[in-house]
């Protein structure tokens, strides 16, 4: 049985629809781990419409910054655990000057001991135009080494293009 997924794809391609379809696959008591803030009206509705996907048979733990402690616990609340999304919890960190490299390598170990499978829904960022600014092309550069770390970490990749998944690996 595969272990641990990383899900990948554009803004609007289905990964997250993916992501929780193939939880709804695994197991009927699913933990829902959020990295999204509402900093504003816009973010609080698209959250709640998250939520409201989700339906029953499901849990949610929400965790911004603390990631790592969330995969460590999800066997006390869910028999499959989906993080969505590595990307928002990588602009986090960043905002609050967390050390990315230290948090990534405390992530995969967790990833790697856990106990229930884990899946992962990430940004590809690195396909598009160039960012205009540093701030723009350091977040860039290190979400992409991000999801390299937690692919190489994950037993099977899936890139999502216009709601189809395309296996990279396993």
């Amino acid at each position: 049985m595969t272990k641990s997924y990383l899900i990948l794809g554009g803004a609007r391609s289905g990964k997250s629809s993916h992501a929780l379809a193939l939880a709804e696959q695994i197991a009927a008591q699913r933990l829902f781990v959020a990295t999204a803030e509402a900093w504003d009206d816009e973010m609080e509705i698209r959250i709640a419409r998250h939520k409201q996907e989700r339906g029953a048979g499901w849990s949610t733990i929400e965790a911004p910054l603390d990631l790592t402690p969330a995969i460590r616990d999800a066997s006390k609340t869910g028999d499959v655990c989906l993080v969505d999304c590595l990307t928002l919890w990588r602009s986090n960190l960043m905002h609050h000057s967390r050390d990315v490299d230290q948090e990534t390598a405390a992530l995969q170990e967790a990833v790697k001991s856990s106990t229930v499978p884990i899946i992962f829904v990430s940004n590809e960022v690195g396909m598009g135009l160039v960012p205009e600014t540093p701030l723009g092309r350091a977040f860039r550069d290190a979400q992409g080494r991000l999801n390299q770390s937690i692919a190489d970490t994950c037993d099977r990749v899936e890139f999502i293009a216009a709601g189809l998944p395309i296996t990279l690996k396993g």
